[in-house]
C-alpha cells in the first residue's frame, strides 16, 4: 500500500510540473507575440511618468 501511494503521488506531482512548465512557456510565447516590437521605450524618461517633468511649463523671468 505504501509504494502504491508513492507512485500515485509521483504521477500527480509529475503531471502538475509538466502542465506548469507548459503553461509558463505558452504564456511567454503569447506575450512576446502581443508586444509591439516597433514601439521603443523613451530613454530620457527615467521616472516612468511620461513627459510631465521634462520641460518647465512657463519660462523663467530674467533677472536684471
Amino acid at each position: 500500500m505504501n509504494i502504491e501511494m508513492f507512485i500515485v503521488g509521483f504521477v500527480i506531482f509529475s503531471g502538475y510540473l509538466y502542465f506548469l512548465i507548459w503553461n509558463i512557456i505558452t504564456q511567454n510565447r503569447k506575450q512576446r507575440e502581443s508586444n509591439y516590437p516597433d514601439v521603443e521605450d523613451d530613454s530620457v524618461d527615467y521616472d516612468g511618468m511620461g513627459n510631465y517633468g521634462r520641460f518647465p511649463e512657463k519660462e523663467m523671468k530674467k533677472r536684471k
